[in-house]
C-alpha cells in the first residue's frame, strides 16, 4: 500500500497529458510455471530500469524485476521493452506497472485455458451449412450443380453436396480449408483428448450424445467431404464462387442466384487439374495432388479416431483415403480454388506437403507398407520448411496448410528419418525467429492476408517441436506468439471473438451475424494484422466507424476492428479450427499443473492448490438470500472476489435479481447449483440415486439457462451440487455436460450455518467461526486452497447468521497472510 499515493499521482499525470506508453499482456492469462512476459511500447523512449507486478485488488507490490529487454522502433512505436516476470508463479489477479503506466489486469492460474478448446467450436457450429444449429434452420439445401465435369452431359446436373462449413463470413465452401480444418480437429483430439467435453449432439444442439463435441464437428466435415468425393477419381474442390459477395445476409436468408435454371443451387467445381474460373479470372491449377492429399489425410485419420464411436463409418473412410492418395500420386500438382468476378482466390502453390501428410498418416495405419514411409520422406525432403517461414511476403494462401503436420509425424519415427524431420521442424522455427528477433513482440510472421492463421501455424509447430525434442530454447518465442493472439500485440486486443469474455476482443467483425443482428460469433479467429501496403491496394474496403486503434496503426501493419475491413477483421473457419490443437495443448498443460488440486473419492474437487495461501470463499443460494446485499458490500469493501452457486429458483426470484446483477457486475464467479435443489442420492445409502439421468440433465440445463439470462459467461463452469451431496455417477454425468463438480473443503465446518436451534446438529456462528480457525491452525495444509462455504441466507428460525461475521473473517485471514480468489 506504500505505493498507492504515487500510483494515483501517476494516473493523474496521465490524464493531464495524452498517453504515450502502453503495456500489453496476454488478456487470457498465464499458466503459473509458463514463460510470462509483458511488452511496454511507447511513442517516446522512456528509461525503464525495473518494473513491478502488483496484486489487482490490493495494489500491493508482489514482485519487482530488472529482467528487461529493450528494442528500438517498431510499427507505430519509437521503442519497446519486454518485461519478463516468468520467475513469479503465484496464482491470482495482477497487473504490471512500469514507466508510469500499468497494464490491464490479468490472471495467473492453472485453469486460464480451461474450456478454450471447446469454446472455439461455437464458431464452427455457427458456420455449418445445410442445417445450422445456431440459427435452428437450414440453408443452401439445393446445393449444387456440377461445373467443369469432363463429361459434358454431367455439367449442370444436380449433385447433393449440402452440408460442411461456410469458409468465412461469406458462404463459399472449399475442400482445401474444410479438409484441413477436419484434420486439425481430429489431430487435436488425438493428441489431447482430455481437453474436450461433450455438451452437444451431432446436430450441434446443446444435448450430450456421449461423443466429444470436437469429433461431432470433425464428422460434420467428413460427411461433406464424402459428398464431394462420391466415387474414385470423382472429386470436387469448391462449392460456390465469388458471385456470393453481393451483400451481407444470414446464410438462411441467402437469395443469391447463380443460374436461374438451378434455383438457389450453387455451382460445385469438378477437380480437373487444369485452370478454372467461369468469368473474368482464372486460377493456375496444374494437378490434383494438393486436394487429393488433403482428402486422403482427413479420411485416414478419421478412420482411426472415429472407429470407437462409428465403427462402420470409420471402415468406409479408409478405402476412400487409399483411393484419394493414389489419385494424388497419379496427378501431381496443385489444385487451386477458382476465382470468378474478382482476382482473389487461394493461390496454393505446393502439393508435396499434402501428399507427405497423407502418406505419413496412411503409414501409421499400415506400417507394414514401408514404401509409404519412403514416399512420405521423399515428399518431405522436397520442401524441408514451409516456404512462408522466413519470407517477407507471400500470395494469398500460397503455402497452405500453414503448418506441415506431416513433418511432425515423420519426426516421430526415430532413427535417421526422425532426426532429419525434427531438424526440418527446427529449421522452419529458426527462420521465423530470425525474422522476428528485432521487434519487442518477437513476431516474425509476415503480415499477409490471414496472418493470424500463419501465427497459429508456427505456434503449433513450436509446441510440437518442444514436446518432441525437449528443446526449450524457443520457449519465449512460443509464448510471445501465443500472447500475441490474446492481446500482447501493438493494438492490445485479442484476435479471438469473445475470448476472454472480459477482455478487449473483436466487437465489430466483418460478419453478417454481428453486423446485421448483433449475434455473437464466439470463438472466431479473425484474419489479423495486414501490411499497410497490402491494405491500401484492396478492393471494396470502407471503414464504417472511427478507428479506435488509430494511434497504433503504421505504414508497416494495420488492424481494424471494423466490419468494413474484410482483410484484417473477418473470421475464418479454417483459422479457427487450427486453434484446436494449441488451445487443447495448453489446456492439458494447465490441467497437469492443477493436478495438485485435491479430489474426493467421487472425483469432485474439494481443495485447490494447497501450495498457495489462497482461500476460495463460496456461497450457495436457493430458497433464502437475505444476506446477499450484506455479503456483496463486505466483499467489495475488502476488495475480495468470491464464487456464488445459485439454483434456478434463486435466479428467477425477483427479490434477488438486484443482488445477482451486482454479482455479475462486480466480477464474482457464478455457477450452477441445480434448478430445483433436488436431492440426488439417498442420505443413508449414497450410491443409490433418487433420479434418472434424464431428470438430472433436464434440471441442470434449466439452471444453466437461468444463469445465461444474466449473461454469465464461464468457459468451463464449476458445479456445486445441491445439499453438497452426490456420488460418482453424478460427477460422471456432470463431466459429460462439461461441468466440474466442486465442494467445500472437508472439516472447515462453515457449511453447517444452515442449521436451526431445533436441530440436533445445530452449530452457532461462534462455534463455526472458531472451528474454522482451529482447522486453519491444526490442518497440515492450513487453509491453502481451501473452499469455504457459507449460505446466502437461512431459515428465519436461525437468528444467528454466520455471514454477518464475514468482514471479521476476511480481516483475520488476511492478517494471517491469506489471499482470496474466485474460481
Amino acid at each position: 500500500m506504500k505505493y498507492s499515493f504515487f500510483f494515483f499521482f501517476l494516473c493523474f499525470l496521465q490524464n493531464m497529458n495524452a498517453q504515450s506508453s502502453w503495456i500489453r499482456i496476454n488478456q487470457l492469462g498465464y499458466l503459473p510455471d509458463d514463460t510470462k512476459v509483458a511488452v511496454l511500447v511507447s511513442k517516446e523512449t522512456p528509461q525503464v530500469s525495473s518494473f513491478e507486478l502488483c496484486e489487482a485488488n490490493t495494489h500491493k507490490v508482489v514482485f519487482t524485476s530488472r529482467n528487461i529487454q529493450t528494442f528500438g522502433s517498431y510499427a507505430a512505436f519509437r521503442s519497446g521493452c519486454r518485461l519478463n516476470f516468468s520467475r513469479f508463479n503465484l496464482q491470482g489477479r495482477f497487473y504490471v506497472r512500469a514507466a508510469g503506466v500499468r497494464s490491464p489486469n490479468f490472471r495467473i492460474a492453472s485453469e486460464v485455458y480451461a474450456g478454450t478448446a471447446d469454446f472455439i467450436l461455437r464458431y464452427m457450429r455457427q458456420q455449418r451449412s445445410g442445417y445450422n444449429p445456431y440459427l435452428k434452420d437450414s440453408c443452401h439445401t439445393q446445393d449444387g450443380y456440377i461445373v467443369y465435369h469432363p463429361d459434358p452431359a454431367k455439367n449442370g446436373t444436380h449433385l447433393d453436396v449440402s452440408g460442411g462449413w461456410h469458409d468465412a463470413s461469406d458462404y463459399l465452401q472449399y475442400v482445401a480449408t474444410s479438409a484441413n480444418a477436419t484434420f486439425q480437429m481430429l489431430f487435436a483430439y488425438q493428441q489431447n483428448p482430455g481437453s474436450f467435453g461433450d455438451g452437444h449432439d451431432a446436430s450441434g444442439h446443446p444435448v450430450p450424445n456421449g461423443i466429444p463435441d470436437v469429433l461431432d464437428e470433425a464428422k460434420w466435415g467428413l460427411d461433406w467431404l464424402l459428398k464431394m468425393n462420391p466415387a474414385k477419381e470423382e472429386m470436387y474442390n469448391q462449392l460456390a464462387d465469388d458471385r456470393d459477395h453481393l451483400k451481407m445476409r444470414l446464410p438462411t436468408l441467402d437469395s443469391v442466384v447463380y443460374d436461374p435454371k438451378h434455383g438457389y443451387g450453387r455451382p460445385v467445381y469438378f477437380v480437373t487439374g487444369k485452370p478454372q474460373g467461369l468469368l473474368r479470372y482464372q486460377n493456375r491449377s496444374k494437378g490434383v495432388a494438393s486436394t487429393a492429399g488433403k482428402y486422403a489425410s482427413a479420411f485416414a485419420l478419421g478412420s482411426r479416431i472415429l472407429a470407437p464411436f462409428y465403427p462402420e463409418y470409420a471402415q468406409k473412410l479408409l478405402p476412400k483415403a487409399w483411393d484419394a492418395y493414389e489419385f494424388g500420386r497419379k496427378y501431381p500438382g496443385v489444385c487451386q480454388t477458382a476465382p470468378c468476378r474478382a482476382p482473389y482466390f487461394y493461390e496454393e502453390d505446393n502439393d508435396v506437403d499434402d501428399m507427405e501428410l497423407a502418406a505419413a498418416q496412411l503409414f501409421q495405419i499400415a506400417p507394414q507398407r514401408s514404401e509409404l514411409l519412403q514416399q512420405a520422406s521423399t515428399y518431405g525432403q522436397a520442401e524441408p520448411t514451409t516456404p512462408w517461414m522466413g519470407a517477407d511476403t507471400a500470395r494469398h494462401y500460397q503455402w497452405y496448410p500453414f503448418v506441415n503436420l506431416g513433418h511432425y509425424l515423420l519426426a516421430q519415427q526415430g532413427g535417421t528419418t526422425g532426426t532429419q524431420f525434427q531438424q526440418y521442424l527446427k529449421a522452419g522455427i529458426e527462420k521465423v525467429k530470425i525474422r522476428g528477433q528485432n521487434n519487442p513482440f518477437l513476431n516474425g510472421v509476415p503480415f499477409i492476408w490471414c496472418s493470424n492463421n500463419l501465427t497459429v501455424g508456427i505456434l503449433t509447430q513450436l509446441h510440437l517441436y518442444r514436446q518432441l525434442s525437449k528443446d526449450e530454447q524457443y520457449r519465449e518465442m512460443e509464448a510471445a506468439l501465443r500472447d500475441w493472439l490474446f492481446g500482447c500485440n501493438p493494438w492490445g486486443t485479442s484476435m479471438i471473438y469473445g475470448l476472454p469474455a472480459d477482455g478487449d476482443t473483436p466487437a465489430d467483425p466483418h460478419s453478417a451475424f454481428t453486423n446485421l443482428y448483433n449475434y455473437p460469433i464466439d470463438g472466431g479467429l479473425v484474419d489479423g494484422p495486414i501490411y499497410g501496403s497490402i491494405f491500401g491496394r484492396l478492393i471494396g474496403i470502407t471503414m464504417h466507424e472511427a478507428d479506435e486503434y488509430a494511434e497504433f496503426q503504421s505504414k508497416l501493419v494495420v488492424y481494424h476492428d471494423d466490419n468494413g475491413d474484410y482483410s484484417s477483421n473477418e473470421p475464418t473457419m479454417d483459422g479457427t479450427a487450427s486453434l484446436s490443437y494449441i488451445l487443447s495443448a495448453y489446456e492439458k498443460a494447465g490441467k497437469t499443473a492443477a493436478n495438485t488440486a485435491q479430489h474426493d473419492v467421487f472425483g469432485s474437487i474439494q481443495r485447490l492448490d494447497p501450495s498457495q495461501p489462497v482461500v476460495y470463499l463460496s456461497f450457495t443460494g436457493h430458497e433464502y438470500g437475505e444476506g446477499s446485499s450484506f455479503i456483496l458490500r463486505s466483499l467489495k469493501k475488502a476488495g475480495v472476489k468470491a464464487s456464488f452457486f445459485l439454483t434456478g429458483d434463486f435466479l428467477r426470484n425477483p427479490a434477488f435479481k438486484k443482488s445477482i446483477k451486482k454479482m455479475v457486475q462486480e466480477g464474482h464467479y457464478l455457477g450452477p447449483h441445480s434448478d430445483k435443489h433436488l436431492l440426488y442420492c439417498d442420505w443413508g445409502k449414497r450410491d443409490s440415486l433418487l433420479l434418472t439421468r434424464a431428470q438430472f440433465t433436464q434440471d441442470l440445463q434449466a439452471n444453466l439457462r437461468a444463469l445465461q439470462g444474466f449473461q454469465v459467461k464461464t468457459p468451463l463452469p464449476y458445479f456445486m451440487p445441491p445439499y453438497e451431496w452426490y456420488n460418482e455417477q453424478i460427477v460422471d454425468w456432470s463431466t459429460e455436460l462439461g461441468l466440474q463438480v466442486i465442494n467445500f473443503t472437508p472439516r472447515t465446518g462453515t457449511n453447517a450455518d444452515y442449521t436451526t436451534p431445533n436441530m440436533a446438529n445445530y452449530r452457532s456462528s461462534e462455534t463455526l467461526y472458531q472451528g474454522l480457525l482451529e482447522f486453519e491452525k491444526n490442518d497440515p495444509q492450513k487453509l491453502n486452497g481451501a473452499i469455504v462455504l457459507i449460505h446466502l441466507g437461512t431459515d428465519p428460525a436461525r437468528k444467528d447468521k454466520l455471514y454477518s461475521r464475514l468482514p471479521e473473517l476476511i480481516r483475520e485471514l488476511k492478517e494471517k497472510g491469506y489471499r482470496f480468489a474466485r474460481l
